[in-house]
């Protein structure tokens, strides 16, 4: 049997033994087809092996893709013509951490500019699973390792609130995909304060450029756009000024369903009681 580097996306259908996903696969569309963009699916990490499948035990967690995603409209001619190396990759499994203080903001960091796959976008910290490393596990150590935060799993409770299949670059239009990801997302609830939380970030230079913390009014006004159309809000000049891309706000909507995505990359939006 063949030594596991790393842990990859496996796919189940109809109680099928489990088979590596192909980096050039739709993760969504194995599901629901090339038409629709959400599915839900149960979710477990076995043996090294991320196992996504379409029986549902505890009622499943929503998958999304952005309507855009370049796997989807990635042409058989288009694939062909990716490197071995690419090609070989499989689809990688990520974890992005939601950490919600007892006040309601939500801890945002901007990645590196040095960085290969989505330099200076903002994002919830978060990173790869590794080996024998349980979901939760991998989330808070990337938190510790990006911002400095070391929080223990008895002072927050955590939920598992969606995946997201995440292509870099995002759009064919920037070029044939690089890298394919399946992210989770972790919501972490803490009993401080933004402000306490905030007296022990100390983020990494080589990962995270800024950190902000962002309340529930600036979400909602953001998740209130349309996707795809300019100027449908008025977008805060604060906003404006850091550079925030709209997307990110879509990972904390109070309406608590999956919410519609606006921009890039996209997020799974999530109830703030």
């Amino acid at each position: 049997m063949e030594k596991v580097r790393k842990i990859l996306v496996h796919l189940s259908r109809e109680n099928a033994a489990p088979q590596c996903a192909r980096f050039v696969q739709s993760i969504t569309g194995h599901f629901v087809g090339s038409v629709e963009d959400q599915a839900t699916v149960s979710c477990s990490l076995e043996n090294n092996r991320f196992i996504l499948c379409d029986r549902m035990c505890d009622g499943g967690v929503p998958l999304k893709r952005a309507s855009f995603c370049p796997i989807k409209y990635l042409s058989h001619s288009e694939a062909d013509s990716l490197p071995p190396d690419t090609l070989n990759r499989g689809v990688d499994v990520g974890v992005a951490v939601l950490l919600q203080s007892a006040n309601q903001r939500l801890l945002l960091t901007r990645r590196a500019s040095s960085l290969r796959i989505f330099p200076n976008v903002w994002v919830p910290p978060g990173g790869h699973v590794e080996l024998d490393e349980k979901l939760l596990d991998a989330g808070l150590r990337e938190l510790k390792e990006e911002t400095g935060l070391k929080l223990s799993p008895d002072e927050i409770s955590s939920q598992l609130l969606g995946l997201w299949e995440s292509v870099y670059p995002p759009m064919l239009s920037r070029g044939l995909p690089k890298r394919h990801h399946i992210v989770t997302y972790i919501l972490l609830k803490s009993c401080q304060s933004h402000l306490q939380l905030q007296a022990c970030l100390r983020p990494d230079p080589a990962e995270v450029s800024a950190c902000v913390w962002v309340d529930a009014g600036l979400v909602n006004v953001v998740v209130s756009a349309v996707d795809g159309e300019k100027d449908s809000v008025q977008i805060p000049t604060d906003l404006i000024s850091m550079n925030v891309p709209k997307e990110l706000f879509c990972v904390w909507h109070e309406n608590g369903h999956l919410s519609e995505i606006n921009g890039v990359t996209g997020m799974i939006s999530l109830c703030c009681n």
